[in-house]
Formats: structure tokens, C-alpha cells, sequence
């Protein structure tokens, strides 16, 4: 009696596990969408983070050429890097290319969506929703999980909250 209660419970939380890991990725066309998820906003914020990995499963590249959702009046793929010590942050001009076969991690402190001029911060607990559109697969909705301030596991900061001494300017 005692191994199969340790079998049902084994199967129970195998089973729960299976679905946490996949109950935010989407496909469309070739490219899956893994883990959308976004940073909670402090009032009075007008920009957030999100971060999600994108996966071209297919033998072609293909672009992320447009982020939109009602919570943001613009949203985009930005990328964060430090040279000589300074930390710039700059759009990505003309999409984001998603090699065949490879996965891009949208994550801080490297490529991620920026919600821009938000009417109403993201709170911990709630969802966004926005939709991706990629040059050969198509638009898709996502939503984005939105976790506390802090919830996203980096090493670098993402420099949403304390953006001094970045360079914001456009690319030339």
C-alpha cells in the first residue's frame, strides 16, 4: 500500500510539474514562445521589462518585427550592453532575427521587450497581453506573467528601475 501512495504521489507531482513547465509556450509557425513573463512596475512607472525565449524550430531564419499590446502605447525589442564601462540601451532597428534552428532569449541585461509609456504599472499576479507578429510566421497573442519587481533570475541588471548613466539614444 505504501509503494503505490508513493507511486500516485510520484505521478501526481510529475504530472503538475509537466504542466507549470509548459503552460506558457505557444507556436506559431516555426518559432515556439517560451516562458512570457514580465517585471511587477512601481507607481508611477511609465516603462517595464519582458523577457521570454524564442525558438525557430524551422530551416529558415525569421524576424520578430513587431510587439504590440493595450497596456503600452509602443512596445519593442531593445538591447542592453556595456562598453568601456557604460551601459547603453538601444531598439533593435529592422526586427529581431531568430536564426533556424536557434533559440534568442529575451532576458535583462541583454535582449528584451520594452513596454513604453504605460498608463497603469504592471502589478505582480496579473497578466499582459500583447501580440508578437515575426516576418514569416505570423502574429500571435502571448501573455506575459508579471512577477514581483525583482523575479526575474539575472546576474546583470536590466536597468529598468535605475537607469542612470545609460546612453537612451537612438541608434545612428
Amino acid at each position: 500500500m505504501k509503494k503505490l501512495m508513493i507511486l500516485i504521489t510520484s505521478l501526481f507531482f510529475t504530472g503538475l510539474f509537466a504542466a507549470a513547465a509548459t503552460a506558457n509556450d505557444i507556436k506559431v509557425g516555426a518559432i515556439d514562445i517560451g516562458h512570457p513573463r514580465a517585471r511587477a512596475m512601481v507607481p508611477g512607472a511609465k516603462v517595464g521589462g519582458g523577457y521570454l525565449e524564442l525558438t525557430n524550430t524551422g530551416s529558415i531564419d525569421d524576424r520578430l518585427v513587431r510587439i504590440t499590446s493595450e497596456r503600452a502605447a509602443t512596445a519593442e525589442v531593445h538591447q542592453m550592453s556595456v562598453a568601456n564601462g557604460v551601459m547603453t540601451m538601444r531598439p533593435v532597428v529592422d526586427g529581431l532575427t531568430i536564426p533556424a534552428g536557434k533559440t534568442v532569449e529575451l532576458k535583462p541585461g541583454g535582449y528584451h521587450v520594452m513596454f513604453m509609456d504605460v498608463a497603469k504599472p504592471f502589478k505582480e499576479g496579473e497578466s499582459i497581453r500583447a501580440t508578437l507578429t515575426f516576418e514569416k510566421a505570423g502574429s500571435v497573442d502571448v501573455e506575459f506573467t508579471v512577477g514581483n519587481a525583482g523575479g526575474v533570475k539575472s546576474t546583470s541588471p536590466d536597468g529598468h528601475h535605475d537607469m542612470g548613466g545609460m546612453d537612451m539614444s537612438k541608434p545612428q
